[in-house]
């Protein structure tokens, strides 16, 4: 059983539209009937957060914890990219063959600077290799993804297509059936009026009926 049920209350290509003289009234007395209720309809709905209000954010229990404990530890937070790793390293003063031992500092200097080195030149031939892999293939990467990105807005376009021509048939089929039962609705709509008609011309007939029959009563009473 399908969820949404056909509904025809409206049935634009049949129903008469309404005139301004209509609408306006239509819109008063709607108007009214929300004064009536006690409606403000200058309140927003409770759900929605004022423009004035500010947003507080809710997070887990754990994200919670964290913003915690990074308010507690401000070294533990990251002040972005460590640029200097990849500046000139400045090397430490020159060695002696009893440095090692007289000047243990030195020795651990030139240990960090030289680590410092590895780290550079990977980093340095890392960025050469990536560089000629973007010359070499770049080209063709970009090419192909471009064309990856066109046939994909193809098929967008070619779905977008396919939907407004169902939605034109639909539109299509819809006119087509109200407009064959328009005919047999205002067939419909007019027999209702004259039996409404009929209707009441029996309850005014009845009506002065039941006063004659009342005059003639009084009339054999006097």
């Amino acid at each position: 059983m399908p969820l949404i049920q056909e509904s025809y209350d409206h049935l634009p290509y049949v129903d008469t539209e309404l005139s301004a003289a209509s609408l306006v009234a239509t819109r008063h007395a709607i108007n009214a009937d929300i004064r009536a209720a006690g409606v403000d309809t200058t309140d927003m709905h409770p759900a929605l957060i004022p423009a004035a209000t500010k947003y507080t954010p809710t997070f887990s229990d754990f994200i919670t914890r964290e913003h915690a404990r990074l308010d507690d530890h401000p070294t533990s937070k990251l002040s972005g990219v460590d640029l200097k790793r990849y500046e000139d390293l400045d090397a430490p003063e020159s060695t002696t063959p009893t440095s090692d031992e007289e000047r243990p500092e030195l020795l651990e200097r030139w240990n960090k600077a030289l680590k410092q080195a590895y780290t550079s030149s990977e980093y340095v031939q890392g960025r050469l290799t990536q560089l000629g892999l973007l010359e070499k293939f770049g080209k063709n990467a970009w090419l192909v993804g471009n064309s990856q990105l066109e046939d994909i807005l193809k098929g967008v376009e070619a779905e977008l297509a396919g939907l407004g021509k169902q939605q034109e048939e639909v539109e299509m089929a819809r006119r087509s059936q109200q407009d064959s039962a328009g005919a047999e609705l205002k067939t419909l709509e007019e027999t209702w009026k004259k039996g409404v008609g009929r209707v009441l011309e029996t309850e005014v007939a009845a009506e002065g009926l039941k006063l004659q029959i009342l005059e003639k009563r009084r009339a054999g009473a006097v």
